[in-house]
Order: structure tokens, then C-alpha cells, then sequence
């Protein structure tokens, strides 16, 4: 089956997709966007990310593109031209096309682009099982981190190196010597106390919607729970450390630039925590009631 792409009100082949030449989000990284797992045909979580979304529109002063109504249609019938059973969809939103200019274009109408795909559970479980590798990688991005800004140069400079390193992901640590979060996701540890901490929000981190999750989970479970900064030296001393995202949900490093953490194997928070955002992630599909992908219906 080919894969579909929506772009600007239309649903068409991968092949033929695309945006215009002089796209801000293409010339300027004059866009944001938000990644959303899908689960049983549904997205996980959509409301806390399309309130993101409108968060980070409103941040770059970007005219929304449709009523949020809208935008749940389109991105349902992505998933469901896409076939996605388990997966994740791509949402993209820019100032949209006009004279390359740095001032902002007055009558610019925003790109919207959609595209769904299915992901491999069973190979993100076994990584969890197993727990992966991260390298520390200075902090370089921009002063509005909590912006989910198209801007991602630095970070996937910092992902080349954790991929050169054979890691999972890179940790970005600011001038403090503390990590602020991951290349693609937010970072926590828990200290030899049975602490669990992780950085408070702040415009050095995106509010990652899995990490609100993973924060509300670990207070219902009675877990001590601080955010505030945590240093290098404090991550590698951690009995535990993992990181939580979109499409890592909560994932153990086991190993920090070439360090074995805590005991060299997952530990039981970060365990605990991936087993219970998996059942918060099979009942918080949100939208209307015909959410959910005909192929999919019983």
C-alpha cells in the first residue's frame, strides 16, 4: 500500500507531496509541530498535544490553520488512509509561503502537513527490556526550547553523535553542567533516596505531554517525586536514569557515556512507570466518537 500525505486540504501520494519553495517553515524554520503516538487506530493524548499546538502557534505569533475540529478529521483520516494500527502521526504547521523576507509576510496562509506510520512495538519493548545507551552532548539550541519549533539542527546533530557513540540518545547538558533533556525527549533519574526527578519547566525543556503523564502516574503511585536541575556527575551516580517521549514512552538508559548506570539493567521505577503509561495509553484515545479507523471496527 502506498503511504498518503495530507498537505493544504489535499490527501495525495508520498511521491507527489509537497509544499512551496519559498515555505518559511523550509527557508526560515518558521513552523512548529507535534508528534503523536497512535494506539489501536487512535492518538494517544491529542488533546494535551493540540493544546501544545496552540501554545506554540500562539508563541510565533502563527494564524491557526483550522478549527481544532478540522484538524482532528484530518489527522483521523491520516491515519485511517495510512492503515496505522500502532504508531505514531506527524503534524506540521508553518507561516506558510511567501517573498523571502526576515519580517513576517502580512497575508502568508500556514502549510499544514499530516503523515501517519506504523511503528515496531515489539522492537521498542525489547529495547526497554534491555535498556539502551546515551552520551552527554553539550546544549547548543536556541533560548525557546519550550517551543516546539521545526528549528532542529542542533538536535539532530546531537542524535548523530549519540548514533556515531552506538547510543539510543544523547543528553543535553546546558553550561551548568546540568542536563537539561534529551535530543527527542525529557530526561529523569532516580537518585540512591528513590527520588524521582526531572527538570522543572522552564523555556530550556519542551512540557513534553508523556512526561506530564509519567509525573501524574508516579505521584498516583505514591512515588517522591522533585523537578529541579540534576547535574552530569548526580545522572551517572542515579540508581536509575531513562528518558520518556512520544515514541519512546518511558525508556531505561543503562548505560551513560560508557558508564554503567545503577546496576547495568533497568530498574524497577522506570519499569513500573513504561508499564503503566502503556495501560494510560490504551484508554486515553481522545476526539469524537468516530475516532477510531473503520479497518479497525469491529
Amino acid at each position: 500500500m502506498s503511504r498518503i500525505a495530507y498537505v493544504n486540504g489535499r490527501y495525495m501520494p508520498y511521491a507527489k507531496a509537497a509544499v512551496h519553495v519559498e515555505d518559511r517553515g523550509f527557508q526560515f524554520a518558521d513552523g512548529v509541530y507535534e508528534v503523536i503516538a497512535v494506539a489501536s487506530g487512535r492518538l494517544v493524548d491529542a488533546i494535551g498535544h493540540l493544546d501544545r499546538l496552540d501554545r506554540s502557534l500562539n508563541e510565533l505569533r502563527i494564524a491557526s490553520p483550522m478549527s481544532r475540529g478540522a484538524l482532528l478529521a484530518v489527522m483521523a483520516e491520516t491515519i485511517r488512509r495510512n492503515r496505522v494500527v500502532n504508531g505514531s502521526l506527524y503534524l506540521q504547521v508553518t507561516r506558510g509561503a511567501a517573498k523571502r523576507e526576515f519580517a513576517f509576510p502580512e497575508n502568508a496562509r500556514p502549510t499544514v502537513v499530516a503523515i501517519a506510520r506504523n511503528v515496531d512495538l515489539l522492537k521498542a519493548a525489547a529495547n526497554a527490556r534491555k535498556g539502551v545507551a546515551a552520551v552527554t552532548q553539550p546544549d547548543i539550541r536556541w533560548g525557546r526550547c519550550d517551543i516546539k519549533s521545526v528549528g532542529l539542527l542542533p538536535a539532530a546533530l546531537a542524535k548523530q553523535a549519540a548514533k556515531e557513540a552506538g547510543a539510543y540518545e544523547a543528553l543535553l547538558v546546558d553550561r551548568d553542567g546540568n542536563i537539561t533533556e534529551g535530543s527527542s525527549s525529557n530526561a529523569w533519574i532516580v537518585t540512591k533516596d528513590n527520588v524521582l526527578v526531572t527538570r522543572a519547566l522552564s523555556r530550556s525543556i519542551l512540557g513534553g505531554i508523556t512526561r506530564s503523564a509519567i509525573l501524574e502516574l508516579a505521584r498516583r503511585e505514591g512515588l517522591r517525586v522533585e523537578e529541579r536541575p540534576f547535574s552530569v556527575q548526580e545522572a551517572k551516580a542515579a540508581k536509575e536514569v531513562f528518558v520518556t517521549s512520544t515514541t519512546s514512552f518511558a525508556m531505561p538508559i543503562v548505560m551513560l557515556d560508557g558508564q554503567p548506570v545503577g546496576n547495568g539493567g533497568p530498574g524497577t521505577v522506570a519499569t513500573a512507570l513504561r508499564a503503566a503509561y502503556e495501560a494510560h495509553a490504551a484508554t486515553h484515545a481522545t476526539g469524537h466518537p468516530d475516532w477510531q479507523a473503520p479497518f479497525l471496527r469491529p
